[in-house]
């Protein structure tokens, strides 16, 4: 169970660095914001945290994509970076994914 909470804190962090990068406040604010969703023992915070997981992964691909072409049109390597983002894309995922699990979804009753 705590790998569950573990993995979606690393996905969230992940995320929240990524866009205190790029400047935007908002959303890195609800980035560290979202895993306190999993105080609140509904199904539904399950499904919003499900919710922003798919999205982020989402957004982990639409920047490796960009990433990409930047890099080669600059005529830069990108495959490592792709690897990279690739892998973080898969672990967002992953944790999303992991919220269906029986042992978290027997802690978040329906009502």
């Amino acid at each position: 169970m705590a790998l569950h909470f573990s993995l979606y804190l690393t996905a969230a962090l992940l995320l929240a660095a990524h866009f205190l990068r790029s400047g935007n406040l908002l959303l890195l604010a609800l980035c560290l914001a979202a895993p306190a969703l999993f105080l609140y023992r509904k199904r539904s915070s399950l499904l919003v945290l499900q919710g922003l997981a798919y999205c982020a992964a989402g957004t982990w691909i639409t920047v490796a994509i960009q990433l990409a072409q930047t890099r080669q049109h600059l005529g830069q390597s990108w495959t490592v970076a792709v690897i990279i983002l690739g892998t973080v894309a898969a672990l967002t995922l992953m944790a999303g994914l992991l919220l269906n699990s029986r042992a978290i979804t027997h802690r978040y009753p329906d009502r």
